[in-house]
């Protein structure tokens, strides 16, 4: 009985080592040519790779007993990146796959999005297919390359390469002020007053005139404006503020000729002041000053608003105790230009120790040349610890010279000190991007308005997200790599070159640049002569050959030859 049993088993065993025999010899590995990549070969956007595999399975291949995993699989030096998986199963396989006939077979359609690594830009695109019976694997086939990878010209967006933002000084070569003071009259009256001529408001405003004259740095000129209250005629206004503006211009020549102070004197009067009045009755708290502001938009005419005004009887008392005195008057009004330090001054200042420099002839004088911005900056963080812009200049100037470990210190102290400075939080946002980090440039960039080049940054973190066309807007009239890049991004070949031609500094990355867009309008000769440069400016030979850009290049002799050197 036991040697039936065990003859019984052993034939089992057989039974389904010949089932699967005849399955695997069934399913034999899948065409190549059944399937494309879109696009071919893979691009790189944003720091995505995205692609779209489309194909089928041939009818009578499809086993009605199986499941079959398709994954796409990028390969590349040191590793393999995988993709979104689909199922597909057979008619007689209970589960969740997409059915395919046996008889008909049936389409395929995957769509993954690698992320970016620089390994990536020599890769190849393959599709695995793991086929499954019961749940255990069946056949192992061979991963089927399907399309090359990757174009990253994409990748050349260059956070080191972008200029920070600086924040910007407060320095004016010359500083306009005013001053001002009244010599109040009596009502109907023209007599300057004693008490109103050495009131200790109109000294101290003569002692202002006299040393901004005697200053060598100063610039002083003197207005006068005599003033009539609105009440009574125009024909007796007009007089008695023209004799106003007499007799207070006689006395201030008289005490500028014994002050020695030699200025000019500009003089008017305004026969009724109703701007004047108007003015007063707004701020006042008048009971019914709305009504007397509507009598004045109504009327325009200075007599049937007198008129009108003197009709309200209720107010008009109150306007004659409050209001109207303090129409009739003189203004002094004293002009004065602060000339400030001239830039030979501001740099002999910063040779000879900084002190007595203010933070903004400080922050003014780095940025003239000659002067050194790492010593200036590093002075205004320490006199001027709680001022942002110390800290995130000193950082941009940092950030200009590639040491970003000195460069993210500054921006971050700058930061704690005004969390809400824009330069800062662009700057910051600068080395997110710099670490690919864009959900992070993006949050700090949402609080860089008027940062002086948001739109460089803004572009910059365009590019890695993929959006090109808004990179291009965001630039604007920008001239650098990026703002190339986003136009050659977009196919806009030409713009593209304008702004390379167009780049103040050209580095390898400017001549790597051209010669791609040299390729994409096959332009050999461009392609060698852009290629040389970036060679000679610090271009990888080894990354060129590389490039699928330069792909159908290569053969080319002349650039064949400069990467063998």
């Amino acid at each position: 009985m036991k040697k039936q049993r065990l003859q019984l088993f052993l034939c089992f065993i057989a039974f389904a080592a010949i089932m699967m025999t005849s399955c695997s010899k069934k399913m034999n590995p899948l065409s190549s040519s059944l399937f494309t990549a879109n696009p071919s070969p893979l691009e790189l956007v944003g720091t995505k790779v995205p692609v779209t595999v489309n194909g089928r399975f041939p009818a009578k291949w499809f086993d009605k007993n199986v499941t079959v995993i398709v994954t796409p699989v990028l390969k590349y030096d040191g590793g393999e990146a995988l993709g979104t998986s689909e199922t597909y199963q057979g008619e007689k396989v209970a589960g969740n796959g997409i059915v395919i006939s046996q008889a008909d077979g049936g389409a395929i359609t995957l769509r993954s999005a690698f992320d970016y690594i620089p390994a990536m830009k020599k890769s190849e695109l393959c599709l695995r297919v793991d086929v499954l019976k019961n749940g255990k694997a069946l056949v192992n086939f061979p991963d089927m390359k399907i399309a090359d990878g990757v174009i990253a010209t994409a990748a050349l967006a260059s956070a080191a390469s972008s200029t920070p933002a600086v924040a910007p000084d407060a320095f004016q070569r010359i500083i306009k002020e005013t001053y001002d003071a009244d010599i109040m009259f009596l009502i109907q009256q023209a007599e300057l007053r004693s008490s109103e001529l050495t009131s200790k408001n109109l000294a101290a405003w003569q002692d202002l005139v006299k040393e901004a004259d005697h200053n060598d740095r100063k610039n002083v000129n003197v207005e006068v404006s005599a003033y009539a209250s609105p009440d009574g005629g125009f024909e007796l206004n007009e007089k008695l503020a023209e004799k106003r503006e007499q007799n207070t211009t006689k006395f201030l020549s008289k005490e500028f000729e014994k002050k020695n102070v030699d200025t000019e004197i500009n003089a008017k009067y305004t026969a009724q002041d109703w701007e004047g009045f108007q003015k007063l009755v707004q701020a006042s708290s008048l009971q019914d000053k709305d009504l007397i502001l509507s009598v004045l938009s109504m009327y325009s005419d200075p007599v049937e608003r007198e008129k009108e005004i003197k009709n309200i009887s209720i107010v008009y008392s109150d306007l004659a105790a409050t209001i109207l005195p303090k129409l009739r008057r003189s203004r002094l009004i004293a002009n004065v230009e602060v000339i400030g330090k001239t830039n030979e001054e501001l740099k002999a200042a910063v040779n000879s120790g900084m002190t007595g420099l203010s933070v903004e002839e400080l922050l003014y004088a780095a940025t003239l040349d000659g002067v050194s911005k790492d010593k200036v900056y590093t002075y205004v963080t320490q006199k001027y610890p709680n001022d942002y812009r110390g800290w995130n200049n000193l950082g941009a100037y940092y950030f200009e010279r590639g040491d970003m470990a000195k460069a993210s210190q500054a921006f971050t102290k700058a930061n704690q000190v005004s969390s809400r400075a824009p330069e800062a939080n662009m700057n910051l946002a600068l080395l997110a991007m710099a670490d690919n980090n864009t959900a992070k440039a993006e949050q700090l960039l949402g609080s860089a308005a008027g940062a002086n080049t948001l739109g460089e940054a803004l572009g910059l973190l365009y590019i890695k997200n993929g959006e090109y066309s808004k990179a291009v807007q965001a630039f604007g009239e920008t001239k650098s790599n990026n703002a190339a890049l986003a136009q050659l991004l977009t196919k806009n070949y030409s713009k593209a070159l304008q702004i390379l031609d167009a780049v103040p500094t050209k580095d390898a990355t400017t001549y790597y640049l051209a010669a791609i867009v040299a390729a994409r309008t096959n332009n050999a000769a461009g392609v060698a002569g852009n290629l040389k440069s970036a060679l000679d400016n610090g271009a990888s030979a080894s990354d060129i050959a590389i490039d699928g850009e330069f792909a159908r290049f290569l053969a080319n002799p002349d650039i064949k030859n400069m990467l063998l050197r």
